[in-house]
């Protein structure tokens, strides 16, 4: 049997696709609707015995592992590697296959880390006060077991050394963002590099499949040169903080259970609620909540219950996420903590479980809490201040997509404003189209600065940043001799400067990422090729990279001398216009030296 048949034998499509898909028995089949594309009436099935889906509506298909790879946007080696890891699977022929994808090194390399730092935690001397601290937070000893809580000595390279001893490549542990490489860095000795994350207890960060994808450090002593109270893991070829959700891994199926999510902002406060028996609770990772984590929560449930800190930053955070949940028709509602009784879930719990239990029990809807406090303290015989009331309000009823229930919140909003619902309907077509205005002004600059970009890039351009793409993902390549001819050709280019930054290092073979350049220009640059090279070259092989590079080298020269004697003919005619001998022979003399 192979190892594809192994994992769908272990695997119930109904159950793994009903994480993302509410189905419903049809006969023989499951149905619901289709994941892929919006629709009304359900015209996706599921058929156990075939171990398949089908939507009839845009005409999707596949097996468990198409499944996976649409909906999470992966190739098959990473879905074959979580999909065997979530049905106890070890993988047998494809293995190497599975092994040679950087994504999965990392994953494995994540999975070692918090491994490593929970074990110095949970039985390290140096590791004493990290556990007073936890203690001091009201973690038990199952809770940090079960969230796989750690933490890290203040030593600069601890962690690195320990997995490059484990067999990790020290261009992975970088790519991880584990480990942080210094200008002098050497990849053959492993010296010049350092960890991200030092004296600082350590949460995993957990994908909804339970995989473990970046860190969130907070620090034990602060001090002048700790940096901020938390680091995270930055972006990473497998984290993207605007696609991960802390806590769904556990929460999910609650959530299921219950019908409800509930949102809050920290990782301790989702860790209290799981900890206090109230386990349908999650957070965003160190981000305001996204489009992209509105629609993964939305598999499991319409119903969002908010929580946020009370301070201006919180509410301000809140209300981006509202809105944006509001648009994607979530159905939400604002926990309010009494006054007193704490700032935050986890301050409540400690407190006392029960209020906190009650405020999420009685969660106001969030309409009725907008007009809520808007209305209070305001004179509703003063014309201007009514005005004002309807001017928020209105586009908050605007953005519900359900007719009916717009349709009740005007009546509610015109009759408490005692005004009759078309006048409210004129106000509601005078702030939509200043809305429209602002939104079509906005398109136009973002087409405009992105048609200024692609003048601006040339097909010599284009090659360039795809060379450079990938050198920063192989830096050990500029060593290459081929590559000499590539000195004018990127002196002269969009990244001249950045060029000139580097040379030491390029000539060296050792690049340095975006953290160790001077300017943010120049950071910028970096963090655009390699987001480019990961989009167009996320699982080339160091060898196919090097093909690439030199026939790219090569193309990109030729290029460039064709550029350079266009320029250069254009110079020599304007010079035989003006009669001037001796820049002509100057030039026909740069001409032929091309």
């Amino acid at each position: 049997m192979s190892d594809t048949e192994k994992i769908k034998e272990n695997i119930d499509i109904i159950d793994f696709i009903g994480e993302y898909v509410r189905l419903k028995p049809s006969g023989s089949n499951h149905k619901g609707l289709c994941p892929f594309h919006n629709e009304k009436s359900p015209s996706f099935m599921v058929n156990r015995e075939r171990q398949s889906f089908k939507c009839f509506g845009c005409n999707k298909g596949g097996d468990i592992f198409t499944f996976f790879q649409e909906i999470e946007g992966v190739e098959f080696v990473d879905a074959l590697k979580t999909l065997a890891d979530k049905a106890g699977v070890t993988l047998t022929r494809q293995a190497n296959d599975v092994n040679k994808n950087q994504k999965n090194r990392i994953k494995d390399i994540n999975a070692a880390a918090a491994l490593f730092f929970h074990n110095v935690l949970m039985q390290m001397d140096v590791a004493k006060e990290a556990r007073a601290y936890v203690k001091e937070r009201g973690v038990e000893d199952a809770t940090i077991e079960e969230w796989q809580i750690g933490f890290i000595p203040e030593q600069w390279d601890l962690l690195t050394r320990y997995l490059l001893k484990k067999g990790y490549g020290i261009d992975d542990l970088v790519a991880s963002g584990m480990t942080i490489k210094r200008d002098n860095a050497n990849p053959e000795t492993g010296k010049g590099f350092y960890d991200r994350f030092r004296g600082r207890v350590m949460f995993p960060i957990k994908d909804v499949h339970g995989t473990v994808v970046g860190f969130t450090g907070r620090v034990l002593v602060e001090g002048e040169h700790t940096g901020g109270k938390y680091v995270n893991t930055p972006q990473t070829i497998v984290y993207d903080k605007s696609r991960v959700v802390f806590g769904l891994d556990k929460a999910k199926q609650e959530i299921r259970k219950k019908g409800y999510i509930v949102m809050v902002e920290g990782q301790m406060d989702v860790i209290a609620c799981h900890q206090a028996g109230m386990k349908n609770v999650v957070a965003t990772s160190g981000t305001a909540l996204t489009e992209e984590q509105i629609k993964i929560l939305k598999r499991y449930s319409e119903n969002f219950y908010m929580a946020f800190d009370g301070d201006d930053a919180g509410k301000v955070a809140a209300k981006r996420g509202i809105d944006l949940a509001l648009q994607q028709g979530m159905h939400i509602r604002v926990i309010l903590i009494p006054e007193g009784k704490g700032k935050d879930p986890d301050e409540c719990i400690k407190k006392n479980k029960e209020v906190w239990f009650e405020s999420v029990e009685k969660a106001k809807e969030v309409m009725g809490w907008y007009f809520e406090i808007h209305f209070s303290g305001k004179d509703l015989e003063n014309p201007r201040e009514k005005q004002n009331i309807v001017d928020i309000l209105l586009p908050e009823i605007s953005r519900i997509p359900f007719a009916v229930e717009r349709d009740h919140w005007m009546r509610q909003l015109a009759g408490r404003i005692g005004v009759d619902q078309s006048i409210l309907r004129e106000d509601l077509q005078r702030i939509q189209g200043q809305e429209k205005k602002i939104k079509t002004r906005e398109k136009e600059e973002i087409k405009e600065e992105k048609e200024q970009i692609t003048k601006k890039k040339s097909r010599l351009d284009l090659l360039i940043e795809q060379v450079l793409g990938l050198l920063y993902r192989f830096p050990d390549m500029a060593k290459d001799e081929k590559l000499a001819i590539l000195d004018k050709p990127l002196s002269t280019s969009v990244y001249g400067a950045l060029y000139e930054n580097v040379k030491i290092q390029y000539s060296k073979g050792k690049l340095p990422n975006g953290d160790e350049l001077q300017t943010a220009n120049l950071k910028e640059q970096i963090d655009n090729l390699l987001m480019q090279s990961e989009w167009e070259f996320s699982s080339i092989e160091k060898d196919k990279a090097k093909e690439r590079v030199e026939s790219s080298a090569k193309e990109i020269y030729e290029e460039w001398k064709k550029q350079q004697r266009k320029q250069l003919e254009h110079a020599i005619s304007k010079a035989e216009a003006s009669g001037d001998k001796e820049k002509i022979r100057a030039l026909l003399e740069l001409f032929q030296s091309i």
